[in-house]
């Protein structure tokens, strides 16, 4: 019974701490082990071992709008701008207001020397969070693209 109940323990702790590492996450997707162990695979630059098993959670839960982010986020630090444009956008016509999404996408834009696109997403985050961590770091990138 005791390590029932320190399981049960460490599992509410391993959660919270999941979702409060990456607030963008849905409660239920810092819940599920499979996604925080591929969060943790993606944070940590091992995206080749990550993307596989983003894939299979695409199909375990297809349309969710943070395992889209993580996949975009995924394929534009791999190089694959064109299809991280997808999943951002996908992951946004399924929650607009997706903080991540929005942020990552802002640096898309950035990358593809569209500033103007990425300002649009700067207020969309404006409008949706206020000064939240995603709005000022993406208007952090936004101004030092502006001045080189």
């Amino acid at each position: 019974m005791r390590i029932l109940i320190l399981s049960s323990v460490l599992l509410i702790a391993g959660a919270s701490a999941a979702f409060a590492v990456d607030d963008e996450v849905t409660p239920d997707n810092a819940a599920d082990p499979d996604f925080t162990a591929v969060k943790a695979l993606v944070d940590s630059g091992a995206y080749d071992q990550a993307m596989p098993k983003m894939v299979a959670l695409d199909k375990e839960s297809p349309n969710n709008p943070d395992v889209l982010n993580l996949m975009g986020f995924t394929l534009r630090k791999t190089g694959h701008a064109d299809q991280a444009l997808d999943f951002y956008n996908r992951a946004l016509n399924l929650e607009p207001k997706h903080l991540g999404a929005n942020e990552y996408l802002g640096e898309l834009y950035l990358e593809l020397k569209q500033p103007e696109k990425a300002k649009k997403r700067l207020a969309v985050l404006k409008a949706a969070c206020g000064d939240c961590e995603e709005y000022e770091d993406l208007k952090a990138k936004i101004d030092q693209t502006a001045t080189n």
